[in-house]
């Protein structure tokens, strides 16, 4: 497989068999990402891998903490503008379209939204965690850190799912997991096998054509 092709197969899968990933695959994933870009080398990136009774319970001290208000730790900016809101919007009405959930059912709605702190169901829990103090720069190093380890994780035939959902809680996390003093989750990653048998993994988030985002000059 090359870049091409694992950029092309790569999406965010929300339904994993419970077939974990050996350690070593994990591991080669974490380590190998590693190569990401960094600017000055700085690495920012600290990474968490939990399968078995450790992710149980982080889950169990996540599903009884408070959630941190969304104003410190937005997804999206306020007021989203376009194309970015119509974008975003056509996304979480296809996604709910593959489940056969209308949009006026909000209780179905809610409760594919709270998978979210289930990682899904997948065997392994990533936590990507960052120091407070590091600026957007290092943060920039992190998504490459990021797709990069989607990327390795598309090569071993593995699924992911990239959540800023982990930051609503971000303090009970990094309580529970230990993490050095300043340093916060900044994304976790769903790992495992797709269920390719699971509606939600049939369809795959579109992408807005070449010309309404880019341009080719003194070409």
């Amino acid at each position: 497989m090359n870049v091409t092709q694992a950029l092309s197969q790569r999406r965010s899968v929300r339904a994993f068999l419970p077939q974990a990933p050996s350690a070593d695959i994990v591991r080669a994933l974490i380590e190998g990402a590693a190569r990401a870009a960094s600017g000055g080398n700085v690495q920012p990136w600290r990474v968490l891998a939990l399968t078995g009774e450790p992710l149980a319970q982080a889950l169990q001290a996540v599903a009884q903490a408070e959630p941190e208000p969304y104003a410190n730790n937005l997804s999206y900016p306020p007021d989203l503008w376009e194309p970015y809101r119509s974008r975003r919007f056509a996304n979480g009405e296809d996604l709910y379209r593959s489940l056969g959930i209308p949009r006026d059912n909000k209780a179905a709605r809610l409760e594919q939204l709270a998978k979210n702190a289930e990682f899904f169901g997948a065997p392994v829990g990533l936590f990507i965690c960052v120091d407070k103090r590091m600026g957007l720069p290092q943060w920039m190093d992190l998504g490459i850190y990021l797709q990069s380890l989607m990327l390795l994780a598309v090569e071993h035939g593995l699924g992911t799912c990239a959540q800023g959902f982990w930051r609503r809680y971000d303090s009970a996390l990094a309580q529970h997991l230990g993490l050095p003093e300043n340093y916060c989750v900044g994304v976790g990653v769903a790992l495992g096998y797709e269920d390719k048998q699971a509606p939600i993994n049939t369809w795959q988030a579109s992408r807005a054509p070449f010309e309404e985002w880019a341009e080719l000059r003194g070409f």
